[in-house]
């Protein structure tokens, strides 16, 4: 069982949740904020990061680690999940081809091109820690064929990425340690042959790591738990799993049961802005709502034992005042709050492994 892995920017302890910094920035937190809550990795979103701050100006820095002060491990998306929410979800804004895909920015007549090698390019460039292979990203509702076509493609840019990947390492002349690891995503949707063909042809190309690829809820918004659970299964427990997108805390600890690895998602930091906010009971997860009344005169913190900023220092009546006013520091301390619950959750779940 993978409890760590070694990346260039330090040692990531598994499991591990990673806050989505999609375009460079956990919104409402800095750096040093981050740090303190144990936060030990972010995701950033190349798609996004490509068209700001932009591509020439990461590289101007040195990279994103040097561009943000965040001195940890970065992983970076390949542009994949844009495939999906923007292109398969609104044929307009974009198209696909087996050369890559194109996508066209909202409100302007500029086109963007994406191929796996582009994807790549740009990865490295940002000196990410983990690099993602492109895919061709689907719903589990989504017809057969078009998930026959999403598994064919996905292995075809995997194929391409690698390449790409094994020329840049070798032209930077980099060194084992030194080299971001690189990770493929199985696709499949909801189809257990596709899944399993995926995995595969993936597992022959060779790969560090890799992800669960697709949209991980059905159109009801639950979890694909038995495909999650199937696709983990196809794949060695020696490799890295990624459950991309998974983020509720309930579905964190269900897939950590399953063997997955690595879990992201905006949902403890969006959830955080707008006043839900995450504390333990004896039956497990419970919400507290700041916009309840209840709460005008609570003096305790938000969750009892939580060590959090938030908790340690202020009041939920104080928070809850905060809110109400508009403040930007109630952003901050439940972001810092959301993401300390987190962090101590895949904590439990490391022990809990070991044990």
């Amino acid at each position: 069982m993978h409890l760590r892995l070694d990346l260039p920017h330090g040692s990531l302890q598994l499991p591990a949740f990673l806050p989505d910094a999609t375009r460079a920035i956990v919104r409402a937190v800095d750096s040093a904020d981050l740090e303190a809550c144990g936060v030990e990795a972010l995701v950033m979103s190349t798609y996004h990061l490509m068209q700001s701050p932009g591509s020439t100006t990461i590289q101007s820095f040195g990279g994103l680690h040097a561009l943000t002060g965040w001195r940890r491990p970065i992983i970076t998306d390949s542009g994949g999940f844009q495939i999906f929410s923007l292109i398969r979800q609104n044929p307009k804004s974009g198209s696909l081809t087996e050369r890559g895909a194109t996508f066209r920015v909202e409100n302007t007549s500029r086109k963007i091109n994406l191929t796996p090698e582009k994807s790549i390019q740009l990865q490295m460039s940002y000196a990410a820690d983990v690099v993602i292979c492109l895919d061709d990203c689907t719903h589990p509702d989504d017809p057969l064929k078009t998930q026959e076509e999403s598994v064919r493609r996905t292995i075809q840019w995997a194929k391409r990425s690698k390449t790409e990947y094994l020329r840049l390492v070798e032209q930077k002349r980099l060194k084992e340690g030194q080299r971001p690891l690189i990770f493929a995503v199985i696709q499949g949707g909801s189809s257990r042959e596709l899944r399993q063909q995926c995995a595969e042809a993936l597992l022959e190309i060779g790969f560090d790591g890799f992800g669960f690829g697709g949209w991980p809820l059905d159109s009801e918004g639950h979890l694909v738990a038995d495909i999650l659970a199937y696709t983990r299964e196809r794949v060695p427990a020696v490799f890295p799993m990624h459950a991309l997108g998974v983020a509720h805390p309930e579905n964190v600890r269900l897939c950590a049961g399953m063997g997955y690895n690595l879990f992201d998602g905006a949902m403890p930091t969006r959830d955080a802005r707008h006043g839900r906010l995450y504390s333990q009971s004896e039956r497990g997860l419970a919400y507290v709502y700041i916009t309840d009344e209840r709460h005008v005169k609570t003096a305790g913190p938000i969750s009892p034992g939580c060590d959090c900023l938030a908790c340690t220092r202020y009041s939920l009546g104080y928070l809850r005042h905060l809110f109400k006013i508009g403040d930007s520091l109630f952003q901050r301390l439940a972001t810092i709050h959301n993401l300390r619950f987190m962090i101590q959750l895949v904590a439990g779940l490391r022990e809990a492994a070991r044990a």
